[in-house]
Parts: structure tokens; sequence; C-alpha cells
């Protein structure tokens, strides 16, 4: 992995020591420079989770991705800068859709200073800044998220407001990874799959979080919540590129199966 092209792409420096100030500091310079996106999933084009092929994406050709990709990524860069890095299995929301949820999610735990923190890049950008393995509450502006132990499994949690919580179950073993291999390949194409269903990308710069989904553009921030509905298929790649940093004019080609989806969801919009 070229170490040295990845720091360039999120604008940081060589780091010197591995410790948890470093670590925020890069979360946080990887979430700015990398949205989560399942634009390959909407376009047909396949997405592998060899490192080879993530690192070539994310970094080479500037993209986004998903957990399997973000989280992939991230942990071999804290593993080449001198981070003791375990991938650990998630399930999204594991207590609504049962055990088959369980491999959807990748997440990292890191030992530092003595104890283990979860670290998590591949969550849409809740999590801005390491948590201590143990249950208790954090405000990741404008996010709020609890770390809880319910019936033998982690829960990690994220709520915006006074919305529902969305969360991911998990225990502390090291990763299944041909479960991986298997949910990244169903997810891609499974009918009830959220990234087939749905156009997702979103991202956090600072306390600042943008989300797109279909049609609809969420911007969260320090002055609250607004929302845009995108009119045509270059606002579409307008706002991909400028909002997200993400240089996908194929994306044009997603508009009426976009607009179908909103007009199911919302018939009476």
């Amino acid at each position: 992995m070229d170490l040295q092209a990845y720091l360039a792409r999120t604008g940081q420096p060589q780091p010197t020591t591995p410790d948890r100030i470093t670590l925020t500091q890069l979360m946080q310079a990887h979430l700015a420079a990398f949205p989560f996106e399942n634009l390959d999933v909407q376009l047909g084009t396949p997405i592998s989770i060899d490192p080879d092929a993530i690192f070539d994406k994310l970094v080479t050709r500037r993209r986004g991705g998903w957990c399997f990709e973000q989280n992939g990524l991230f942990g071999r860069v804290l593993e080449a800068l001198g981070y003791d890095v375990r991938r650990i299995s998630a399930g999204v929301m594991r207590h609504v859709i049962g055990e088959m949820s369980l491999g959807n999610h990748l997440a990292l735990l890191v030992r530092l200073e003595g104890r283990l923190w979860l670290v998590d890049v591949g969550f849409g950008g809740s999590q801005a800044a390491p948590l201590p393995f143990e249950a208790g509450n954090a405000q990741f502006a404008p996010y709020a998220v609890a770390l809880r132990e319910v019936d033998g499994w982690w829960r990690f949690e994220e709520r915006y407001g006074e919305g529902d919580p969305f969360s991911y179950d998990f225990s502390d073993a090291p990763a299944d990874e041909a479960l991986f291999a298997q949910r990244c390949a169903e997810l891609q194409v499974a009918p009830q799959s959220p990234f087939v269903q749905n156009l997702v990308v979103q991202q956090r710069r600072g306390d600042t979080h943008s989300i797109l989904r279909g049609r609809v553009l969420i911007t969260r921030g320090p002055e609250g919540e607004t929302s845009e509905t995108l009119q045509n298929a270059e606002a579409l790649v307008e706002r991909l590129d400028q909002r997200f940093g993400l240089a996908v004019p194929e994306a044009a080609g997603l508009w009426d199966a976009i607009c179908a989806r909103h007009a199911a969801l919302f018939p009476d919009a």
C-alpha cells in the first residue's frame, strides 16, 4: 500500500506516534476525504473487497465506498502506522432484521493506551473519534452516539435529535472474513438490499453532515437541518461533484430509477 498517496488524499502529514490524538485526526481526515457511497451498486459495477482494488478505487480514483471498503482501507492504514487493529463483524439493525444481518458491516477495534477503542469510518460519518470499548455516551455533533451491552451483544447507536436510533450489534471476536465476502456479494444484488433500492451518499466534514438519499439532499449542522429535492439529472451530477467531491457523470443515467423510487416512497409529494 502506498501510504504517502493515502496521506496526500486526506491532506495529512506523516504521523510520528500511534497515539489517540493522532488516531482522532486520522479518523476526521478520512471522513472528510472519503464519502460513504453506493454508486457502484446503483451503476451495476461489481465491488471487490480485495485490498488493492479498494485502494485503487478510493485513493487512486478518488471515490468513496461502503463499510467493507472504508474500514478495510482505514484498518490497513492504521496497521501501517503501527496501530494494533482487529477487524470485527457487525449486524446493522440486528434487533430488527435478525441474525441474517450479521456480517453486513465491518468495524474496527484498536488496542491503544492499554484498552480497546471502537473505530468506525464506514457507518456514514456519525462517529468522529475513537470510542472507549465500554458502555457510555458521546456527542459527535450533530449526532449523539452510545455504546452499550444488550442481550450478550455490544450495540453502537447513533441518533439525530429526537429521531429513532440507527444501530449495529457486534462482538469483540475477530471477523469472519468468509462471511464478509458473502455479505458484500449479496448486498450488491439482493432486491431487498437497501443499497440496491436507494442511492445513498453521506459525508462528514467537521460538524456538518451531508446526506443524499435518492433525490433528497439533507444537510445537518450547527444551524440545524436543511433539505433540497433535486430536480434533474444535471443537478444530481453537480451535487455529487460539488458537495461530495465525486466526479461520476455516468450517475445521470440513474435519474429515471431514482425518480421512480422517490415516487414510490413519497406518493403524495
